[in-house]
């Protein structure tokens, strides 16, 4: 079985418990929460092999707690100055 990165598995667990943890707002913010915490089950026994969401937890724990060192989550940043650069870097269109 391939092995999930921590980080992201820990992101993963991060997320979904705080979803699960959220009560309150509308019926479209529960309807929003609903479907995103069925995307995050899914991903979350996808990458741990697993079937069940209660399952893919303990096992991501369980990961997460034999991982060599500390995780802490990934966070996407982008940069304005290297997509500034990059962008110089593409060829003109063709028009």
């Amino acid at each position: 079985m391939l092995m999930p990165h921590p980080a992201m598995l820990r992101r993963l667990v991060d997320e979904y418990e705080t979803l699960m943890a959220h009560e309150g707002g509308g019926e479209e913010d529960r309807s929003r929460r609903d479907l995103r915490a069925q995307d995050l089950a899914y991903t979350l026994c996808v990458s741990t092999g697993t079937r069940e969401v209660g399952q893919a937890l303990e096992t991501a724990r369980r990961l997460l707690a034999a991982a060599p060192d500390p995780v802490v989550p990934v966070k996407r940043r982008v940069i304005t100055s290297d997509v500034k650069e990059h962008a110089a870097e593409r060829p003109a269109a063709i028009g």
